[in-house]
């Protein structure tokens, strides 16, 4: 029995190391085993400073709140929730209205939801969402708001926040590095969270898309607190107490679910 328990450990680590963060319930899934079973397991990890515990999970240790995974890297992390977000919340875009869409590989995939709807306006500074949107169509525009590039493919600084400032915007659809009750929705990059919150400030409504896993993450800047969010659209992951203090900040939370 000591040895299998070595065996699923060793497993669960390679998929931290691999994924960024993992859940219980998926573990538990995985191998067949309570989700008891998997926390001790985690807490073995934990104790050997091989993970560090967040809510209803894991994530790898030693990521301090400054670090900022690539674009490529983040596309590679729970792909099949990020596209049920992305589909839940292609539902709350209407032709005809101007949107905002912030970096992040789940706005990228919101972006590609969203290359049929009529009469569009797209104001973003991530040049993955403007990629989605480059065949265009007469019935659609897109404003790319120029900046530095940051290694998440979003481009920040005094240039972006002059040019959203300017603007009134519908709805905007924010991704973010983490949330959690202490800190909000924040972001390892300080740039990027001026950037971000000028978005935020542009629109008159706001949608936050982010997976389970970033809940109890914090990066080094807020961007908003829970509070700001109209709605957050995450995945059936999210764990009951975690889904108990959202729905306690923000007005709707949708859980969507993935294949």
């Amino acid at each position: 029995m000591s040895l299998l328990a070595r065996q699923r450990q060793e497993m669960i680590l390679a998929q931290v190391r691999e994924r960024g963060a993992v859940r219980v319930s998926d573990l538990a899934e995985r191998f067949g085993v309570s989700d008891m079973t998997v926390r001790r397991d985690l807490d073995v990890l934990a104790r050997r400073r091989l993970v560090a515990k967040v809510h209803g999970g894991a994530t790898a240790v030693g990521t301090p709140s400054t670090h900022e995974p690539g674009f490529v890297e983040k596309s590679g992390r729970q792909r099949a929730e990020k596209e049920a977000i992305a589909a839940a919340a292609a539902g709350l875009v209407e032709p005809g209205t101007a949107i905002g869409l912030s970096a992040g590989t789940t706005t990228a995939a919101l972006a590609r939801r969203l290359t049929d709807v009529a009469d569009l306006t797209v104001v973003t500074n991530s040049m993955a969402v403007a990629e989605v949107f480059r065949s265009g169509r007469p019935d659609r525009t897109v404003i790319l708001t120029g900046g530095i590039r940051t290694p998440s493919e979003a481009l920040v600084g005094p240039v972006a926040v002059a040019a959203l400032r300017t603007l009134n915007l519908d709805v905007v659809f924010l991704g973010v590095h983490g949330m959690s009750a202490a800190s909000g929705f924040t972001t390892p990059n300080m740039m990027e969270s001026e950037t971000d919150r000028a978005l935020v400030e542009a629109g008159h409504r706001l949608v936050v898309v982010a997976d389970s896993t970033k809940w109890g993450t914090a990066g080094i800047s807020t961007i908003a607190e829970l509070t700001e969010a109209d709605v957050l659209v995450t995945d059936a992951g999210l764990d009951a107490d975690a889904r108990l203090v959202l729905e306690g900040e923000i007005d709707q939370v949708v859980l969507a679910d993935a294949p």
